[in-house]
């Protein structure tokens, strides 16, 4: 595996994502930032964060795919969220959660959270980018 993830004695430790990755790999990929589209291009959960968020995820694994890569292979994530307020966080934890059940996986590399006034289209909600390493 070409990343490595570390929580540093010294910096306090997150459930929701590493400090740290180190990467070993010689390929980088780089995931464009995934709103909550299905492949014809139509918004999944309107409305609903935590859907938006699971859609996002679920998108993000279908392009790691293609690169023959999956979220073991991520270095960074970062995520925007319309008009973000801590309040949000428990809707952000649900979408991942329910994607990380259905990967199989649990995505916690390093990540960024920015709140953002708008993104592409007022429905979407929120916006995730992927940073990977691969050998």
């Amino acid at each position: 595996m070409a990343i490595t993830l570390v929580n540093p004695s010294g910096l306090p430790e997150i459930d929701a994502y590493r400090q740290v990755s180190i990467a070993t790999g010689s390929k980088l990929v780089f995931v464009a930032g995934q709103v909550a589209w299905d492949a014809d291009g139509v918004t999944v959960g309107e409305g609903d964060l935590a859907a938006q968020v699971e859609r996002c995820y679920l998108n993000i694994a279908t392009a790691l795919a293609e690169a023959g890569a999956s979220f073991d292979d991520v270095a960074k994530l970062t995520v925007y969220v319309v008009d973000w307020t801590p309040a949000k966080m428990p809707l952000l934890m649900e979408g991942i959660t329910r994607a990380s059940a259905k990967l199989g996986a649990a995505p916690v590399p390093p990540a960024s959270l920015l709140g953002v006034a708008a993104l592409d289209v007022p429905e979407h909600l929120v916006e995730v980018e992927a940073t990977a390493v691969i050998d």
